[in-house]
């Protein structure tokens, strides 16, 4: 690949998928909408973010108070705008889509961001911290939630982030055409304003323990560390140059700005999101010839659709049906696929130089030297979500990823919430 088509791969790389609305087009949007009473898109919304509200301001043509309903509701807004599954969340409970589409609430969402943004408006105000301190494990939405909204309850905050860039999953695993980063980094720069310190490079348990922190006085933790390890099949071949995994694939090429090589031919194994997202690199990277092998049908696949129509836009294929079997190779170099029918005896071989595979993350065996916080037989820490994000020790709480094992950044943010009630609620009663 010439150095100037590798250019323009990589400007491709970076362009966001979906373009932004216009004051015009955002108002045209936001008039379709009924005024519903009840508003079921906001009842939908795991983060409460009262799309029937913001819709309504930025139909009356109040940006800035759109901006603050979404703002102090979630402060991952221009994120979540980009990233969220609202097919399947707030866009479902539209009312409108009884009568011909349900409102665009994610385009919506981010136009308003957007604006707040270019306008120089700052919804959140910071808060003087007079109280405790407290330390958030791993810089994930989770954790950027909690943090925020303990930072805005008064308590001195401190994010600590084992890699060199904060935003976990958002800065290390989603493509460029869903969240460019400088999004990413906008927003953590807004939590970082409402005072907030962020230590990067500074992995819990190995640079630091919970025990260190504690003697400079941190009272309660959240941990929400993510899940970094790869889930890879039990097949031969895997050691062949050219195979690798999701979280390395994305990982190295959204920081570099997809300065990697790509491959030439490349198969994603898996039929999820980041499958989706592992394929839209390569193509938009260059990859002459992209294609995904998932082992049920295009209606089993977990990947929103929306994705998955997009992928199949760029001209990837999909062979579904077959579960791989073996990598083949010459001299050690990946050379192609082998797979069978996953309902028959049927079989595939694909030619390809770069075998990705995107089943799956799980959380590696790090997570027990955190803390001694109880851990359920796939390494997750056992705490419930649902409620109060406690663990089984008393100041510590943990959330996201590395407890549910892996779930949609909507959701993370609505845990974060609920920690910082929670981690509040402890501080409060521990003051007594």
């Amino acid at each position: 690949m010439s150095n100037n088509v590798k250019q323009d791969a990589k400007q491709n790389y970076l362009c966001e998928e979906v373009p932004p609305f216009t004051i015009a087009t955002a108002m045209e949007e936001a008039s379709r909408c009924l005024l519903c009473l009840d508003a079921p898109c906001s009842q939908d919304c795991p983060a409460g973010t009262n799309p029937g509200d913001f819709i309504r301001a930025i139909r009356f043509r109040n940006f800035k108070g759109a901006a603050e309903i979404i703002r102090t509701n979630n402060v991952l807004g221009g994120i979540c705008a980009r990233v969220c599954p609202y097919e399947v969340l707030c866009e479902k409970g539209c009312s409108r889509t009884g009568i011909d589409k349900p409102i665009q609430i994610g385009r919506l969402q981010r136009f308003a961001t957007d604006y707040e943004k270019a306008s120089g408006f700052k919804p959140l105000k910071k808060v003087e911290a007079t109280k405790e301190k407290i330390a958030m494990i791993g810089s994930g939405p989770a954790s950027l939630t909690c943090a925020a909204e303990l930072a805005q309850k008064g308590y001195k905050v401190t994010i600590f982030e084992e890699k060199a860039k904060a935003g976990g999953v958002l800065s290390y695993g989603v493509v460029p055409a869903r969240l460019p980063q400088y999004i990413v980094d906008e927003e953590v720069a807004l939590i970082k304003d409402l005072g907030v310190e962020i230590v990067l490079n500074t992995k819990i348990g190995k640079d630091k323990t919970i025990k260190d922190l504690k003697a400079e006085g941190y009272k309660a933790f959240f941990i929400g560390a993510g899940i970094q390890a790869p889930k890879i099949l039990d097949i031969p071949g895997t050691d062949l140059d050219g195979v690798t995994n999701a979280v390395e694939y994305l990982g190295s090429a959204k920081p570099s700005n997809g300065d990697i090589e790509p491959g030439s031919k490349v198969v994603v194994i898996g039929g999820g999101d980041v499958a989706m997202d592992c394929a839209t690199t390569a193509r938009l990277l260059g990859s002459e010839k992209v294609m995904i092998l998932y082992r049920r049908t295009r209606e089993e696949a977990p990947a929103h659709k929306i994705e998955m129509n997009y992928v199949e836009s760029l001209g990837v294929h999909f062979h579904y049906g077959f579960t791989p079997a073996e990598i083949v190779g010459t001299n050690g170099k990946v050379t192609g696929i082998k797979g069978t029918g996953f309902r028959d005896g049927s079989t595939i071989h694909l030619e390809c130089d770069k075998v990705v595979f995107a089943i799956g993350q799980m959380p590696d065996a790090s997570v027990k030297d955190i803390s001694d916080v109880s851990i359920s037989p796939k390494n997750t820490i056992i705490a419930d979500e649902e409620t109060d994000c406690r663990t089984d020790i008393p100041y510590i709480f943990a959330g996201g990823d590395v407890v549910s094992g892996g779930k949609t950044v909507v959701q993370a943010v609505a845990v974060g919430k609920r920690a910082a009630d929670s981690i509040d609620t402890y501080i409060s009663k521990e003051a007594k």
